[in-house]
C-alpha cells in the first residue's frame, strides 16, 4: 500500500510539472462591488435598516476625516510631504520586555502613533512609526505606490486618499497593541494621552464591524473590494484576537471601561457567526473560505486584477486555527473544522516544491517536500487557478506573465499549521 501511494504521488507530480493538458484562459476577473444603498435594498433583507445606518456612519466619518485635514491645510502655505512607505511592524515591536515600553524610544514611537491616528480613529498601513511625529497638514497615511493599470485597475484610487484607516497588513491592530504596552508602563497621568488614543482606536474597530459580524479592509469605506469582508492577510483573526484581549480586561487592557469590554464580547460573537456562515458550500459539501467575501451575499469576490473569486487555502488555514482556539466549540463549529481540514488534506500537493531559478518560479518534483497548496482554487472545478494583471484567469501558473508568476505567492505551505493544530485539537475533541 505504501509503495502504491508513493507511485501515485510521483505520477501526480509529473502531471503538475507538465501543466494541464491544453492549458488555457479559463475566465476573466470582474471587480468586486462596493457597499451601496442599492445593494443593501437588494440583499440585506430584515437587516437593511442596520446596514443603511452603518453606511451613513461610515460616510460621515469619511467626511469628517477629509474636513479635519482640509482645515489644517487651509492655514498652510505648503503641504508637508507624506511619509515614505516602510516596515511598520518592525518599528512597533510587540515582543520586548515590559521595561522597554517605558523607555524614551518606545514612548516616542507611541507619540508618533498617536499623531498619525485619523479623526475616525484608525491608521494607514506600511508607515514606520519611529520617525518624526506627524506635521500639521501632513497626510494621515504613507505615500502609496501608484496603481498599475490606471482606471482599469481594480485598485485604482485617489492616491492622496487611499487606505485611510485600514486593517490590511496588520495596520491599526499593531498600533493599538503597541499603545497598550506603552500605556501599561505609564500608569500615571503621563500615560493618559496613549490611553485616550487606544480607547478611540478600540471604538473605531468596533464601529467598523459590519452588522453581520465581518470587517471591511478599509474603514471608513473606500469602495470596491476594500468593502468586502476581509480574511486576507489574517485581518479578521488579528481583529478578533485583539478584541478578545480587550474583552478580558486584564494586563494591558485593565483600564478599559466595562461597556467597551462588553461591546468587544458582542463583536467576537458576531465575528464567529459570519465566519461560519461564509464557509463555502459546493454541491452541498462544506469546503473552506475565500480571501474576501461580499459583505451582503457572503460569496467570495475578487480583489486586485489578478486575485479572482476563489477558495483560498492560506486564509482558510488561519480561520480554521481561529475556530480551533475556541474553548467550547459548538457542534456547528466542529463540523466546520472537520470539513475545512478534510478539504486541505484532499487538496494538498505531495512531493512537489515551488522553486526559483534563472527561468523564474516553477514547480519541481521533490520527494518528501513539505505539503504544498495553491493560493487559489476554482469555485466550480476545485482546481488551482492563477490570475494576471490583464484580469485573465488561467489554469496553469506557467501561462501567466513572468512579472506576476515571479512576483506573487501562487503556492505556499501555510495550511500545514492548520493540520498541525488539528492533530492537537482532535485529542481534546475526538470523534
Amino acid at each position: 500500500m505504501k509503495v502504491n501511494i508513493i507511485v501515485s504521488r510521483a505520477v501526480l507530480a509529473v502531471l503538475l510539472l507538465s501543466g494541464p493538458a491544453g492549458a488555457a484562459v479559463v475566465g476573466q476577473n470582474v471587480p468586486a462591488p462596493k457597499l451601496s444603498p442599492e445593494r443593501i435594498r437588494q440583499y440585506a433583507g430584515p437587516q437593511a435598516g442596520a446596514w443603511a445606518d452603518y453606511l451613513k456612519v461610515s460616510e460621515a466619518a469619511k467626511a469628517a476625516d477629509h474636513a479635519a485635514l482640509d482645515a489644517e491645510r487651509n492655514t498652510l502655505g505648503a503641504v508637508p510631504a507624506p511619509v515614505s512607505e516602510g516596515n511598520a511592524q518592525k518599528s512597533m515591536p510587540l515582543d520586548r520586555d515590559a521595561a522597554w515600553y517605558a523607555t524614551p524610544e518606545a514612548r516616542h514611537v507611541a507619540d508618533v502613533v498617536v499623531s498619525f491616528q485619523t479623526p475616525a480613529g484608525g491608521w494607514g498601513k506600511n508607515a514606520p512609526r519611529d520617525g518624526a511625529v506627524r506635521q500639521k497638514g501632513q497626510a494621515y497615511v504613507a505615500q502609496t505606490a501608484a496603481a498599475h493599470g490606471g482606471p482599469s485597475d481594480f485598485d485604482f484610487a485617489d492616491m492622496s486618499w487611499h487606505y485611510v484607516g485600514t486593517f490590511d497588513n496588520d495596520a491599526t491592530i499593531t498600533e493599538l497593541r503597541f499603545l497598550a504596552r506603552v500605556q501599561a508602563a505609564a500608569p500615571g497621568p503621563e500615560g493618559d494621552a496613549w490611553r485616550r488614543s487606544l480607547l478611540r482606536g478600540i471604538r473605531y474597530t468596533l464601529a467598523a464591524q459590519y452588522p453581520n459580524g465581518g470587517w471591511p479592509q478599509v474603514y471608513p469605506l473606500e469602495g470596491g473590494y476594500h468593502d468586502a469582508i476581509t480574511y486576507n492577510d489574517d485581518a479578521l483573526d488579528n481583529i478578533v484576537s485583539f478584541l478578545k484581549d480587550v474583552a478580558g480586561g486584564e494586563g494591558d487592557y485593565a483600564f478599559v471601561p466595562q461597556d467597551v469590554r462588553g461591546a468587544a464580547v458582542g463583536a467576537d460573537a458576531r465575528a464567529l457567526d459570519v465566519v461560519l456562515k461564509s464557509q463555502v458550500r459546493i454541491n452541498g459539501k462544506l469546503t473552506v473560505w475565500g480571501q474576501q467575501h461580499d459583505a451582503l451575499t457572503l460569496e467570495p469576490v475578487s480583489a486586485r486584477n489578478f486575485e479572482p473569486p476563489a477558495l483560498s487555502a492560506a486564509e482558510s488555514a488561519t480561520l480554521l486555527v481561529y475556530l480551533m482556539r475556541l474553548d467550547n466549540p459548538s457542534p456547528e463549529v466542529k463540523v466546520s473544522i472537520r470539513a475545512g481540514v478534510q478539504w486541505l488534506k484532499d487538496n494538498a500537493l505531495h512531493d512537489v516544491a515551488l522553486v526559483r531559478d534563472a527561468s523564474g518560479r516553477h514547480l519541481q518534483a521533490e520527494p518528501g517536500a513539505p505539503l504544498l497548496w495553491a493560493r487559489y482554487y476554482d469555485l466550480t472545478t476545485g482546481k488551482p487557478i492563477f490570475g494576471d494583471r490583464d484580469k485573465s484567469i488561467h489554469d496553469d501558473m506557467m501561462e501567466i506573465s513572468a512579472e506576476r508568476r515571479n512576483g506573487y505567492s501562487w503556492y505556499n505551505t501555510t495550511p500545514q499549521k492548520a493540520l498541525d493544530a488539528y492533530a492537537r485539537w482532535t485529542v481534546k475533541f475526538p470523534g
